[in-house]
């Protein structure tokens, strides 16, 4: 069993020979500004049925580019449809419409609106979006690649959402639906302080109607698919949604560790029916941070029980599943100070010398691609299995207690198939508010 907390001497012994070997390895990469010839590195994962894409950070610019010109490139050459990213259902929805030139559908809320509001309405996002939009204009309808949400955090959007599908296709249902979702309005706005009402209760106290709505959705099943397919998903999806949430807030009071396998376990659940709406032959692309998207397995989440959907689709796909990490030593970063607080940008200070990334600053590559999956790579992943400390930041980053809050031990050639380096990053640019010059009404980032 791989011992979890070694010193940080043991860590960080052989961290010069890693580093030459990895030199030795490494592909050097352009700039991902340099769209197609960044993305081309990346032909040799056209053949997976799911490409997950990870992050060091939720706010640093070059993780986004990257991610945004490998997803060209598989989107334009090689067939894939499916973009699910680290986000709301309904956020994504509106974003999804917007891409696939649907119909608007109304609501109280502009995308990704809400807290960390800068992970997804950012400049690098935004980019991505018309490209996508002008790219499916090309194709007919039924062609068109998706951009869908796998969060379980919007439980008042996705009732929303669900009550409006209900109030244009079925009134009376919709009627019932309000009962039953109606134990959850005190706390739509604020979805945690249900879950510490339900840990002072003892009980779940809308558990059963939550459970209820989503029977009676698939119960109507044939009817509404009938009247329209495409809304009827976005609705059953949202009806999972709440169900997803209203679970996880009873949990985060109780056990981070359940709270964090039932929204692992949503994410990938909703991937997977994806997959399968689209048909046999589909293949996706994931955007989520690197603590989603490696394997769990081979880390200290999974050693304490904990699993993710990279651990997930390895399971189920084989080596059909691609899961891609990235990472960097130093820059800027988007990230607040405390959940719920404000944007700030922030200096990434140099990692750990027992650090995978010190190991990667030190071969001395601006920027890298090492693949390890295929090839004569054993000198390579035996350099690279020795356990060592990985960087982790979210939408929250404190440098004052970096070791204690950011980092954790991993085995990176378990944990992914190959990694992007960039040694020196910036933070993401958010969009500044209203509408790019030109963009209609039904613009999805608009205010």
């Amino acid at each position: 069993m791989v011992e979890i907390f070694l010193t940080e001497a043991v860590r960080a012994e052989g961290a010069d020979e890693a580093a030459a070997i990895v030199r030795a390895h490494c592909e050097p990469l352009p700039s991902p500004d340099e769209v197609d010839e960044f993305g081309a590195y990346f032909d040799r994962f056209a053949d997976a049925k799911v490409v997950l894409l990870g992050e060091a950070s939720h706010g640093t610019s070059e993780f986004y580019k990257a991610r945004a010109a490998i997803t060209r490139r598989l989107i334009e050459k090689y067939g894939f449809k499916i973009v699910a990213v680290e986000a709301d259902w309904p956020d994504a929805a509106r974003i999804d419409r917007h891409v696939r030139r649907h119909a608007h559908e109304p609501s109280s809320e502009e995308a990704f609106s809400r807290f960390p509001a800068w992970m997804w309405r950012n400049v690098e996002v935004h980019d991505f979006v018309e490209w996508l939009r002008r790219q499916n204009e090309k194709l007919p309808t039924g062609a068109r690649t998706e951009f869908r949400g796998l969060d379980i955090y919007s439980l008042g959007s996705s009732i929303a959402a669900i009550l409006t599908y209900l109030d244009r296709v079925d009134p009376e249902e919709a009627k019932a639906a309000r009962g039953r979702y109606g134990c959850l309005t005190p706390w739509q706005d604020d979805p945690a302080s249900y879950g510490r009402a339900a840990l002072h209760l003892g009980r779940s106290p809308c558990e059963e109607g939550v459970l209820a709505e989503l029977r009676a959705l698939l119960d109507r099943r044939l009817t509404y698919v009938r009247r329209d397919g495409d809304s009827f998903f976005d609705a059953t999806q949202n009806a999972r949604v709440v169900r997803a949430a209203e679970h996880y807030y009873r949990l985060m009071y109780r056990s981070a560790k359940e709270s964090w396998n039932l929204r692992d376990r949503h994410m990938f659940d909703t991937l997977v029916r994806l997959l399968a709406a689209r048909g046999g032959d589909a293949k996706a692309i994931v955007w989520a941070h690197n603590s989603h998207v490696g394997n769990a397995a081979a880390t200290a989440m999974g050693w304490q029980g904990e699993f993710n959907i990279g651990e997930s689709c390895r399971a189920a796909f084989g080596e059909s599943a691609v899961l891609i990490g990235f990472g960097t030593d130093r820059g800027t970063v988007a990230a607040a100070s405390d959940w719920d607080g404000p944007m700030e940008v922030k200096k990434i200070i140099p990692a750990r010398p027992d650090s995978y990334e010190h190991v990667f600053r030190q071969a001395f590559v601006e920027r890298s691609l090492t693949d390890w999956r295929s090839g004569q790579k054993s000198e390579l992943r035996d350099v690279l299995s020795k356990p060592r400390l990985e960087r982790a930041i979210g939408v929250v980053y404190r440098p004052e207690t970096e070791f204690l809050s950011h980092y954790f031990e991993a085995v990176l050639p378990d944990q992914f198939d190959a990694y992007v380096w960039f040694e020196q990053t910036c933070a993401v640019t958010p969009l500044a508010g209203g509408r790019p010059h030109g963009a209609p009404d039904t613009y999805p980032f608009g205010l």
